[in-house]
């Protein structure tokens, strides 16, 4: 895959990203007016986040670092990937089912790990009501997944992408339902999870099959393939499980502050938007083919896929860590309060959104280094280093709560986000010319950072002089997007200038691409 190829792919990825964020954005706004920062709200939120945790644990951890390069080398190699995948797609389905009974007879030991603080009130027992309801979606999701793999695998990231809008677009019209019928909005917000589920997998399954990937429900067999697949992703299913400890332990922290948990997951939300559309669209792309490239052995191509990737996720991703940490009172402010949501509300969610804020590149940059190890099939010392961010993590996060309050486990995240990313990077240094950085991209780099930071002088004096009207109900959307509106004008204004890129670099990447 060519760089410009490369480029508009996670364009692609990256739009319905975005697309899907936006849609969960606005799921939030109606939550946060509806529910506010209440116990419904925080019970549904620690309740959701269960089978996302171990979604991310078995699904992302162990198929997409580990089954996607496996996957794309056989594509490359000719072999008989359709029947591995199908072999994948039965063996995870058969040990899902398992867990999800089990997770729903264990709910209350679930939430109890995940927010010991709700103990004693009604946040709990809604906590586990709702556990209990959605919990199967971690079967459908993460089939989804293994699907969505496939697809990716054969360049088709559109049916992919699509899947997180489906979910979002149905919250938002369970919620106008139950608004308008009088249902119990916590009930109805559980009840849709499992729905999602089965309309997603329903989705993906029949892109799937139009891609020419057919599968069907039978028994498991474990084969040799399969023997392999399992010791190269049990260090990712690990690596994966250290980072869901991180944010258990973030929750567990929030749990005791009334209102916390809601305050992170709506600042979670903010800072998902760049991190989706930039961080995950890369990951999504860059792994396959630099898979592919290895098995060719182009080392020249994965050094320009690797450095290109990286110059455009520095691009995007920098100047919108800077947004979010300078105007994240405003953005909050205007975004979500409303209805239940206070000003108090609004004032705690800006304190965490910063904090997540300042880690953005480092998040971003991770779904940038790790495929230059998941693409060897190396994924033991992305674990090894998964564990000693974890440790920092939980030194930060319980060592600060008693000075900053639920504030620490932001940036307990943060912090060991940043130490994540330098260990990958240290790593990365014994490898092959393909983890080098380029001359372009060491001269642009600083510029990058450079107008990202004029950029935020920028919106700090905006925010300043808009501040009457960002404050004033009816024109205060409009004050919010002139500031973001200024804020992206003077930061490609000033990149341009001081050479951090070219315009025709963007603009490029809207013409059709020549043939691979």
């Amino acid at each position: 895959m060519k760089p410009i190829r490369l480029i508009r792919s996670i364009l692609v990825v990256g739009g319905w990203t975005l697309l899907s964020r936006g849609a969960g954005f606005a799921r939030d706004i109606l939550m946060a007016a509806y529910l506010g920062a209440g116990p419904v709200a925080e019970a549904f939120l620690i309740a959701f986040s269960l089978p996302n945790m171990f979604r991310r644990f078995f699904a992302e951890g162990a198929f997409n670092m580990a089954f996607v390069p496996m996957f794309a080398k056989k594509l490359e190699a000719g072999e008989d990937a359709t029947g591995f995948a199908r072999d994948a797609f039965n063996g995870m389905a058969a040990i899902l089912i398992v867990f999800s009974a089990l997770g729903t007879l264990a709910m209350p030991w679930l939430v109890w790990a995940m927010a010991s603080g709700f103990a004693g009130d009604e946040r709990f027992d809604l906590a586990v009501l709702y556990g209990r309801i959605g919990f199967s979606y971690i079967l459908f999701i993460s089939l989804v997944a293994l699907l969505s793999g496939v697809l990716n695998a054969f360049g088709r990231f559109t049916e992919a992408s699509f899947v997180p809008v489906l979910m979002n677009l149905m919250f938002i019209a369970a919620m106008w339902m139950a608004d308008v019928w009088g249902w119990d909005m916590g009930l109805t917000l559980a009840w849709t999870v499992p729905a999602t589920g089965i309309a997603q997998l329903a989705f993906t399954w029949v892109s799937a099959h139009r891609a020419g990937f057919v599968v069907a429900p039978r028994w498991p067999k474990f084969t040799p393939e399969l023997r392999r697949l399992a010791v190269i992703a049990a260090p990712a299913v690990l690596a994966g499980g250290v980072v869901q400890i991180n944010l258990l332990v973030g929750r567990q922290v929030a749990s005791f502050t009334e209102g916390a948990v809601a305050w992170l997951s709506y600042a979670d939300r903010l800072y998902q938007f760049p991190l989706g559309v930039v961080g995950i669209a890369i990951g999504t792309v860059l792994l396959p083919d630099l898979s592919r490239r290895l098995r060719a052995g182009d080392s020249e191509g994965g050094r320009s896929s690797f450095n290109r990737g990286t110059e455009f996720a520095l691009a995007l991703t920098f100047p919108a860590a800077v947004a979010l940490v300078v105007i994240a009172l405003p953005l909050c402010s205007v975004l979500y309060q409303r209805g239940a949501f206070g000003a108090e509300d609004t004032l705690n969610t800006a304190l965490a959104l910063a904090a997540y804020g300042a880690g953005l590149p480092a998040f971003v940059f991770q779904k940038v280094l790790q495929p230059l190890y998941y693409a060897r099939e190396d994924t033991k010392r992305p674990f090894a280093y998964a564990v000693t961010a974890m440790l920092v993590n939980a030194v930060i996060a319980v060592g600060l709560l008693p000075l900053i309050g639920f504030v620490a486990a932001a940036l307990a995240t943060t912090i060991s986000a940043w130490v994540m990313v330098w260990q990958l990077w240290r790593g990365s240094r014994a490898m092959g010319d393909e983890a080098r950085f380029d001359d372009r991209f060491r001269a642009r780099c600083w510029r990058i950072i450079v107008a990202a930071l004029l950029m935020g002088g920028v919106l700090w004096a905006g925010a300043w002089l808009l501040d009457p009207m960002l404050r004033t109900e009816g024109v205060r959307y409009g004050a919010l997007a002139l500031l973001i509106g200024a804020g992206i004008v003077s930061y490609f204004g000033i990149g341009a200038a001081i050479g951090a890129f070219r315009l025709s670099d963007f603009r490029s990447l809207r013409r059709r691409p020549p043939a691979p």
